[in-house]
């Protein structure tokens, strides 16, 4: 059985509410170093684990022309 996941954005407490932004600039700071560093970050997306080396993240940062 699945469970229904709330946006923790909308929590009355205002520290798991805050705490979103936080893993939000902690996820960004993770991205940063693996840019620095030239190393890969490891995520999930949809559903697999996967790891994303630093190129594909500086390309994912760059704007479209």
């Amino acid at each position: 059985m699945k469970s229904i996941v709330k946006d923790i954005r909308n929590f009355p407490d205002p520290d798991i509410a805050g705490s979103y932004y936080a893993m939000r600039r902690a996820g960004q700071a993770a991205i940063d170093l693996a840019i620095q560093t030239n190393t890969a970050i490891v995520t999930m997306v949809d559903g697999k684990i996967v790891q994303i080396p630093a190129s594909e993240l500086i390309k994912k940062r760059q704007p479209s022309v």
